[in-house]
């Protein structure tokens, strides 16, 4: 009985401990996206200056005027998450052949894309915040059919360029400074 209160000790001893250890893992994690996030606020701040005062937006012309001239064109994007049209389909409503006959004719958060231009005040039947975000205008690579996007919904496929951190930033931006 000893025998086994003593190994159930042990267990309990050495799982406490490893827990400590993985929150204290943990803690410098969450300490470093804080700081990565601290500098992207940061730097979303800088560029926006006094239009900060002028509006939600202001700031999206703000912004879009500094990926005019920052992006280099045409680049590789994807889609960050599915868009609107996808969710039944993504999260297990929908009919999957379905699914795949209507990416064939729309846009896919699967698909990858060339980022062609992007223009202030454009619409298109699948942006998901059409009149607020940025619109891009893209060609699928698979295909070559294009398709007009919220900038906010796409990531650049290369995470080492510097299109993923001026993609990046517009999106934190634009979710979070609305």
């Amino acid at each position: 009985m000893w025998r086994q209160w003593a190994d159930f000790a042990k267990q309990r001893l050495s799982s406490r401990r490893v827990r400590q250890e993985n929150e204290e893992v943990n803690e410098e994690e969450n300490e470093e996206e804080e700081i990565e996030e601290d500098e992207q606020f940061a730097r979303i701040n800088a560029l926006l200056g006094a239009s900060r005062k002028r509006g939600f937006h202001a700031q999206v012309r703000v912004f879009f005027e500094h990926l005019r001239r920052s992006l280099t064109l045409p680049c590789e994007v994807t889609g960050i998450e599915d868009f609107r049209w996808e969710e039944r389909y993504v999260f297990g409503a929908g009919n999957q052949r379905e699914y795949a006959r209507l990416r064939k004719e729309r846009p896919s958060y699967r698909d990858d894309y060339e980022l062609l231009e992007i223009e202030l005040d454009g619409h298109s039947e699948w942006m998901l915040w059409p009149g607020e975000d940025i619109a891009a205008r893209l060609r699928r690579k698979s295909d070559g059919r294009e398709f007009t996007l919220g900038l906010a919904e796409l990531k650049a496929k290369d995470e080492n360029s510097p299109t993923y951190d001026l993609l990046h930033d517009y999106s934190v931006f634009f979710v979070n400074y609305r």
